[in-house]
């Protein structure tokens, strides 16, 4: 029996925010408000704006994340937020394979790449020798 001033939920249905938390996209369920409220999920390629929609076994939800784009059809609701392999579980990955790689051209002589970090001795002494200096 629902609490005072609850309705009962539907069979089969699941706010979006708790399904987003449940299934491990986000790792709070006020993150997963905020996603869903920003216009960042898709719901079958509807844009929403409330936390409060709801989703069902067969949905698929498109989620754009800050470096990637995740796009998930949902095989079960769920009814807590549990370990991986469980969240795993509750959707199937229908996300596009990221873009291979570029190698990067090497620097050009004299400079050293980016990110190498600190000069060598060896490193130092060419620099020197190149700028003229003892």
């Amino acid at each position: 029996m629902p609490a005072a001033g609850q309705n009962a939920p539907d069979a089969g249905v699941l706010r979006v925010d708790k399904w987003l938390w449940y299934a491990r996209v986000t790792k709070s369920r006020s993150l997963a408000q905020k996603l869903a409220t920003s216009g960042h999920v898709r719901i079958n390629k509807d844009k929403i704006a409330s936390a409060s929609k709801t989703v069902k076994s067969g949905d698929v939800l498109t989620i754009v994340l800050e470096r990637k784009v995740l796009v998930l059809k949902i095989v079960a609701l769920g009814s807590r937020r549990g370990p991986y392999e469980e969240a795993r579980t509750l959707y199937e990955d229908l996300s596009p394979p990221p873009p291979p790689k570029k190698a990067a051209p090497p620097p050009p002589p004299g400079q050293r790449e980016a990110g190498a970090g600190r000069p060598t001795k060896r490193d130092r002494r060419k620099m020197d020798a190149f700028r003229g200096e003892n």
